[in-house]
């Protein structure tokens, strides 16, 4: 095989906490060198002027849903993964509550094929947890997949894991990374129904849903999760935390080691609940968006690390189906394509540096799933970087996205940052904000030890 070099010079790269002028060497697919301005530089069969860029390590999002298969109408892996790269993203870790749900290793191996084919960006996918899947569970390889995902008390779809005695199985048995969903449903359910009784099913107000879907929902869930986790010394992700107090839950644990970690979306640090009565649908998600004094709680765990791990939970649907009222109108955002620029946001109001970001959108996820050659700006690393420019202005992503829903909660906000090109594996798959049409994705790969 004939080795193919690229330099890419003349960019500023943020890597590991540092900042400088520099270049990277690509062969092939892997890094070969990182170099500081001043250094001798090798030939390189091809040579990009990154003058006036940020270089970046690709960003991992790990947690998407990109909807295939069964609900192609909203978005598929091929669509989603294009959004993904426009917006820096070069691996994503995609979720199991497909029609039908991946809850078998046969359906992962079907969605890892279509991957294969259709992906832009890297990819792995969860293993969704049922009452009765504890052999599919015990049986998959954590070499292979990125976790199984646990639906703790609500759920979409059938995935709810309700049955105590097999909740304590998976805690106990999962060679996996546990990963939760955590809200108690008999909870939400009883707020759902004084909730109509006030307004009745047909005017039930978008502002709702925060005291529907309530924190004491999420806060008792989580709860749950940790005492199980702490019982069996499982390895447990919380997914998507909401509130204050759960962060006060992992900040004590943060102390007793690595066992037990969470992770924040973007929305929930853009949005809070004084915004309902003008966004509506557009920031209904689950768990839901909550007060102010949350949102201030989630950015200050993420800027001082409490959090590691920055994602999306990006969930795509039609126009149609979210201009429906509350009880019709379906709960998601799709953010894939902007998580990065979001982020980027809080670093032009100075709340985070770019290497915070860098932290938490890149080497995070790496460290936390143990993922092997990525996140990183390393020799022997797998190629994946995103180059922006944080003096351009992108008035058109937003209002125009490549999600296959074609729309966005970001359409009357304006992004100071653009994403200009993206690598992953090696190949420039984003030129000038465009797509080169070239893919060269692989199913990511994780350390054993869990």
């Amino acid at each position: 095989m004939n080795k193919k070099s690229l330099l890419i010079k003349g960019g500023t790269i943020v890597n590991e906490g540092v900042s400088f002028n520099g270049s990277i060497l690509i062969v092939n697919e892997m890094i070969e060198g990182v170099f500081i301005d001043g250094e001798e530089l090798p030939m390189a069969d091809e040579v990009f002027d990154f003058k006036g860029l940020t270089i970046l390590p690709g960003v991992i999002d790990d947690q998407v849903h990109f909807r295939e298969p069964g609900s192609t109408h909203k978005g598929c892996i091929e669509t989603e993964s294009k959004a993904a790269v426009l917006g820096g993203v070069t691996s994503y870790m995609d979720m199991p509550n497909n029609n039908p749900p991946c809850i078998t290793l046969k359906g992962l191996e079907f969605k890892n094929s279509i991957a294969e084919s259709d992906s832009y960006a890297n990819y792995s996918f969860y293993l969704g947890a049922t009452n009765d899947n504890l052999n599919e569970i015990i049986e998959a390889d954590p070499r292979e997949v990125c976790g199984v995902k646990v639906f703790m008390g609500s759920s979409t779809g059938n995935m709810l894991v309700d049955n105590e005695n097999s909740l304590n199985e998976i805690f106990k048995k999962s060679p996996l990374l546990i990963a939760t969903h955590c809200e108690y449903e008999p909870i939400i359910k009883n707020n759902l129904k004084e909730s109509i009784e006030k307004f009745g099913e047909e005017g039930i107000p978008f502002r709702e849903h925060c005291n529907i879907r309530d924190r004491e929902s999420c806060i008792k869930s989580t709860e749950k999760a940790i005492k199980l986790a702490e019982r069996y010394n499982s390895r447990l992700h919380v997914l998507h935390i909401s509130t204050a107090e759960e962060i006060e839950l992992l900040k004590n644990l943060s102390l007793k080691g690595d066992r037990i970690t969470g992770e924040v979306c973007v929305h929930y640090m853009l949005f809070d609940n004084t915004m309902y009565d003008y966004m509506g649908s557009k920031i209904k998600c689950n768990p839901s968006i909550k007060e102010k004094s949350d949102k201030e709680a989630i950015i200050n765990a993420v800027k001082r690390g409490i959090i590691k791990v920055v994602a999306t939970d990006h969930a795509p649907h039609t126009k149609e189906e979210k201009s429906r009222g509350y009880l019709e109108s379906p709960s998601g955002l799709p953010l894939v394509q902007h998580s990065l620029q979001i982020m980027m946001e809080f670093v032009k109001d100075g709340i985070f540096t770019i290497g915070e970001v860098v932290e938490r959108m890149s080497h995070g996820p790496a460290d936390n799933f143990k993922i092997e050659k990525r996140g990183f700006l390393r020799k022997g690393y797998y190629a994946d970087l995103v180059a922006v420019d944080l003096n351009k202005i992108d008035n058109h992503s937003t209002v125009n996205p490549a999600y296959k829903c074609n729309w966005s909660p970001l359409s009357d906000i304006k992004l100071r940052t653009s994403i200009v090109h993206t690598f992953v594996n090696g190949i420039q798959v984003v030129k000038n904000g465009e797509l080169t049409g070239l893919k060269n994705s692989k199913k990511l790969t994780f350390k054993y030890a869990r």
